[in-house]
C-alpha cells in the first residue's frame, strides 16, 4: 500500500502521451506550432510525442507562457503502450525542476544511497544505540544529504526520498544490529500525509526483517517549520499504536522550542550540538542545558546531547543528567558498526 508522492516514479518512455490541465487555448497554439497534435478531453489537453526532444520542446514552449498561467498547469506523462493504472499528476513546476536537476532526481528515483551509524552512548561511554544518516553508496555519486532533500522538496519527490530513507535505514540496522540496539531513524513530518496510510510501509519493513519495534526511535528531523503540532503529534501516536518510541532533534535551536517540546512530549529529547559545543565553559548555555534537561525529565523523557567532541563536554552532560550522548568524541558515522563489540550492549 503506498500513495503517489511515496511511490517510484516511473521513467520517461521514447513514445508516449503528455496530459496538460487545465484546457487552455494558449497551450494548445504553442504545441500545434511545433507540430504536435493536439486534442482535447475532460478538461484536459492530450499530445503525443515520439522524442524525448519533443518533451524538452514542450518545456521550452512552456516558458512563454506568463507566471500564472504556469503556476496552474499539471502534466502527466505516460507510455505509448502502457495506460496508467491510476492517474500521476504534477505540477508543471515541479517537472521543470526534474528536468533541472535530472542527475540529483536519478540519485532519488534510482535510490543510490546507503544508511551510515553513527554511536550513540549511555553515561558510561558504553554504545547503546545507532543513529541512521543517508549517505552516498561506494562508488556511487557523491552528494549532500541537505542538498538531495532539498531537490527532493523542489521535486515534489521528498516523501519519496523519505520513505526510502527510512526503508535504507531498517534494512541496514537488520544486517547489522542484534535485538536490543535502539535504532534512531530520522522522519520529515512534511513527507507523511496520512500516518496511518503512509507509514504501512515502514511497519511492514520491521516486520517482514523479523525486528522488534522497540528497538526503533523514529525521530522528528527539524529542518522545516511544523506548523500543524496537532498533526505531528497524529504520527507520533501512530508511531506508539504500533511499539515504536519518537523524538525531537536539534531541541534548543530553529523549530524545535521547548514549548514545542513540552506540547509534544517525545519519548527522547535531542539537544542541539550548538548549545552543547564547549557548554562547560559557558555559564549561558549551561543555564539553558539544565531548563531544557529538567522539562524532558519531567515529562518522563530521555535526554541526548549531540555533537559532543570534549571530555568536558561530556563529563558537564552527564553532572546534569543527560542519559545519552552522540558524537565524534565516541564516533563518527560509518557503514557499519565498530568491531569491538565488546563496547556495545542493550539499552535498558
Amino acid at each position: 500500500m503506498q500513495c503517489d508522492s511515496c511511490s517510484i516514479p516511473e521513467p520517461i518512455e521514447d513514445e508516449g502521451y503528455v496530459y496538460i490541465r487545465p484546457v487552455l487555448s494558449e497551450v494548445t497554439l504553442l504545441l500545434e506550432s511545433g507540430g504536435l497534435a493536439v486534442r482535447e478531453h475532460e478538461g484536459r489537453c492530450v499530445a503525443a510525442y515520439h522524442s524525448r526532444e519533443d518533451i524538452l520542446f514542450l518545456m521550452q514552449s512552456m516558458k512563454k507562457l506568463s507566471v500564472g498561467q504556469r503556476e496552474e498547469l499539471d502534466l502527466m506523462i505516460t507510455g505509448k503502450k502502457v495506460r496508467p493504472i491510476r492517474e500521476k499528476w504534477i505540477p508543471l513546476r515541479q517537472f521543470e525542476e526534474r528536468l533541472k536537476h535530472f542527475d540529483v532526481v536519478q540519485i532519488i528515483t534510482e535510490q543510490q544511497f546507503t544508511s551510515f551509524m553513527q554511536p550513540i552512548v549511555d553515561r558510561s561511554g558504553s554504545i547503546v544505540a545507532y543513529e541512521f544518516l543517508l549517505r552516498p553508496r561506494e562508488g556511487g555519486t557523491y552528494f549532500q544529504p541537505y542538498q538531495l532533500f532539498e531537490t527532493a522538496r523542489e521535486t515534489g519527490l521528498h516523501s519519496f526520498l523519505d520513505r526510502s530513507a527510512r526503508i535504507s535505514a531498517i534494512e541496514t540496522s537488520a544486517m547489522w544490529l542484534p535485538n536490543g540496539i535502539k535504532r534512531f531513524v530520522n522522519f520529515l513530518p512534511s513527507s507523511i500525509y496520512n500516518p496511518d496510510y503512509c507509514l504501512t510501509h515502514t511497519f511492514q519493513a520491521i516486520n517482514r526483517l523479523n525486528l522488534d519495534p522497540a528497538d526503533f526511535v523514529f525521530e522528528v528531523v527539524e529542518t522545516e517549520k511544523v506548523d500543524n503540532a496537532q498533526h505531528l503529534q497524529s504520527i507520533f501516536e501512530v508511531y506508539r499504536r504500533n511499539g515504536i518510541s519518537v523524538a525531537m532533534d536539534d531541541v534548543g535551536s530553529g523549530y524545535s522550542t521547548l514549548e514545542q517540546m513540552v506540547l509534544l512530549k517525545p519519548d527522547y529529547v535531542k539537544i542541539d550540538r550548538s548549545l552543547i559545543d564547549r557548554c562547560d565553559e559557558s555559564g549561558e548555555k549551561q543555564q539553558k542545558l539544565r531548563i531544557i534537561t529538567e522539562t524532558a525529565k519531567g515529562f518522563g523523557a530521555y535526554v541526548l546531547a549531540e555533537g559532543i567532541e570534549r571530555p568536558e563536554e561530556f563529563q558537564f552532560a552527564r553532572e546534569i543528567g543527560m542519559d545519552l550522548a552522540q558524537g565524534y568524541l565516541f564516533g563518527k558515522p560509518s557503514p557499519q558498526p565498530p568491531l569491538d563489540y565488546n563496547r556495545t550492549r542493550k539499552a535498558t
